[in-house]
């Protein structure tokens, strides 16, 4: 009896069909293209031109509106009653110094005093709107926040950044704190707003920071804060420090009926951009308005915006929403603490580390928790290319195998009792067939 060509066959045919299995590591996993990120805040306010759905008896919102990007929005809801254009990118100026606020201001004390460094003003825009800060004397924070929310002053804005870390550590934080807000329209070159090319922000995410800072209470105070005195230099007669008025260069501030705030920008290249605030019968409003045909206009299409507003209140549906900041990531619950990892790294008295294992003991077998495990592509549902290469190599292995073990039967004599037991993996005493 011959056995030796059916077992030949029998392990052909295994392995065909091992490599059968194997086949779809041949062909790529089909790749979906990813779906386009939706539009923060609705899909509307994504779309050109003017967004407003009004319902019975709204007023028409103005038509002789010049701004490129123009928002209405509830404070407290985050209803977006209207818009033109909310996400387009634009020069932001002063208006910046909101996000600037939103990230130093709650680091400091009102009351600490800091004595300037003339490193400090150094490095400030030509041209830049100063409130008139000196070297070498002390000002309290309130005094600088003063400089910063009135004269609109990049000398304060350079010393408190400064005081953070630095202009570029400040230019950081605040690229993640506009990220936390999730206005992902912005980017930041200069903390003070001074023009730089590529520095970015849109209506929508102004009044973002502007909702955020209005939360603060000392942020509220400034922006609404008409004037104020300013320390000066000391009298060399008299040896006492002298002080001068400052005003707030909002110009609806004390004009318009229950403004709040916020805050006001204007340079040469990218033109006037206002995020203001008011209240009226318990309701609060933010408008934003960027890059209108004058100065002027700046103020007072914000104020027809504002009596639009508060005239089209539950008058209209909202065609977006104001997103709220997002939550701080917990650590995730298996990852141990920083102590008790400091601790894992250490190896207990009187053991050894295996080398290359970190935290392992002498004579223990390094854990597969050791090897960095690459994600899957994005949108992948099954194993990806080179998760089906290894289970080809794999089966290939074990179809091997099975043939070599019915090979081997294929060489005992008929009638044995019982097979040979197999042999260990690497060689060792088992006997062979």
């Amino acid at each position: 009896m011959h056995t030796r060509p059916h077992l030949a066959h029998r392990a052909a045919a295994l392995a065909a069909a091992v490599s059968l299995c194997a086949a779809p590591a041949a062909v790529a996993a089909p790749q979906e293209d990813p779906p386009p990120p939706s539009v923060i805040g609705g899909e509307r306010l994504g779309l050109p031109g003017v967004q407003v759905s009004p319902l019975d008896g709204a007023p028409r919102v103005p038509g002789d509106l010049s701004a490129q990007s123009w928002i209405v929005a509830d404070a407290a809801s985050g209803e977006v009653l209207a818009a033109s254009n909310a996400h387009r990118r634009l020069a932001p100026a002063s208006t910046l110094k909101i996000l600037f606020a939103d990230t130093v201001l709650p680091k400091f004390d009102r009351s600490l005093v800091h004595r300037v460094d003339p490193s400090e003003l150094m490095g400030i825009g030509q041209g830049s709107s100063l409130v008139g800060i000196k070297e070498d004397l002390d000002y309290r924070v309130e005094d600088l926040w003063r400089g910063v929310f009135l004269s609109s002053g990049n000398d304060a804005v350079h010393v408190l950044a400064h005081m953070n870390g630095g202009v570029q550590e400040t230019v950081t934080e605040m690229q993640t704190r506009a990220e936390q807000l999730q206005a992902h329209d912005t980017r930041v070159i200069s903390p003070d707003g001074y023009d730089q090319d590529g520095q970015l922000s849109s209506a929508y995410d102004l009044t973002l920071f502007a909702r955020a800072g209005l939360r603060n209470p000392d942020f509220r105070a400034y922006c609404a804060t008409r004037d104020a005195q300013f320390p000066g230099a000391f009298d060399k007669n008299t040896g006492q420090r002298g002080s001068f008025g400052i005003a707030n260069t909002d110009r609806l501030l004390g004009k318009y009926p229950g403004l709040i705030g916020v805050k006001n920008g204007f340079t040469t290249n990218a033109g006037s951009t206002f995020v203001g605030a008011a209240e009226r019968d318990g309701r609060t409003l933010l408008v934003t308005v960027m890059h209108p045909t004058t100065y002027q206009k700046v103020y007072d299409e914000t104020a027809e915006l504002l009596d639009w507003g508060f005239a089209a209140a539950g008058k209209v549906t909202p065609v977006g929403k104001l997103v709220e900041e997002k939550a701080a990531k917990a650590p995730p619950s298996a990852s141990p603490s920083p102590a008790a990892s400091a601790s894992a790294s250490t190896p207990p008295a009187g053991h050894t580390p295996v080398a290359g294992q970190a935290g392992g003991t002498a004579g223990e077998r390094p854990g597969r928790s050791d090897v960095a495990q690459a994600p899957p592509p994005a949108g992948s549902t099954g194993p990806g290319p080179a998760g089906w290469l290894a289970i080809t190599v794999g089966l290939a292995a074990a179809a091997f195998t099975a043939a070599r073990l019915l090979l081997r039967r294929g060489r005992r004599s008929p009638g044995s009792a019982a097979p040979a037991a197999a042999e260990p993996e690497g060689g060792g005493t088992g006997r062979r067939p």
